[in-house]
């Protein structure tokens, strides 16, 4: 996404159905605004198989990557790949991980939210700590609210429950918002301190 400032910078922000189930939705947004980053676009929504599908990528190196990771935690822990999941074909694999992060997604309310700020994307993730919250800083939203882990998520096959999803790259970050909010749902403002924190 080319802004003209770096202040400029969106970020997608989802409080998963975790997150919204455990009362974390306040505490998310004060992280994100006490970093100065400014909240531009926010509803709650009841997300829907047909949206969540839409919101994972389908290309194949993605999924692809999906089912290395799985692989990764099945090699680090000794557990039996084929066993437990059926397969080895780590495409195959990568479909059934993203058929459970589609349906933890949709198991409950999510907040979205557009984010703007200085690197938004890359501030947003140090925020929201490792994708896997047992491996996540204490300090991150992850780190401190969740204990989950791909090793337990993969043996109860189901989606990893990490509280919040937060764009990858300024590429995601504009597809992203693109598909969850219309531009008139997106909201120019000024923060008070803006004029004096740089």
């Amino acid at each position: 996404m080319s802004t003209s400032h770096p202040r400029e910078e969106r970020t997608l922000v989802l409080v998963k159905p975790d997150g919204v189930k455990r009362g974390l939705i306040g505490e998310i947004i004060h992280r994100l605004e006490q970093r100065n980053l400014k909240i531009i676009a926010l509803k709650m929504i009841w997300a829907t198989k047909p949206e969540m599908d839409k919101h994972y990528p389908k290309d194949e190196a993605w999924i692809t990557r999906l089912g290395e990771k799985t692989k990764k935690t099945y090699d680090k822990y000794g557990y039996d790949l084929k066993g437990e999941l059926g397969s080895t074909d780590l495409f195959e694999i990568g479909k059934m991980v993203r058929s459970w992060l589609v349906d933890f997604m949709v198991s409950g309310p999510v907040v979205k939210m557009v984010v703007q700020g200085v690197h938004a994307v890359d501030m947003v993730r140090k925020i929201s700590g490792q994708t896997m919250p047992s491996l996540a800083e204490m300090g991150t939203i992850r780190g401190d609210y969740s204990v989950d882990s791909a090793a337990a998520a993969n043996k109860e096959k189901r989606a990893v429950h990490n509280i919040v999803h937060a764009s990858e790259t300024p590429e995601e970050a504009k597809h992203e918002i693109d598909n969850w909010f219309t531009p008139e749902e997106i909201h120019a403002y000024k923060r008070m301190e803006e004029d004096i924190q740089f």
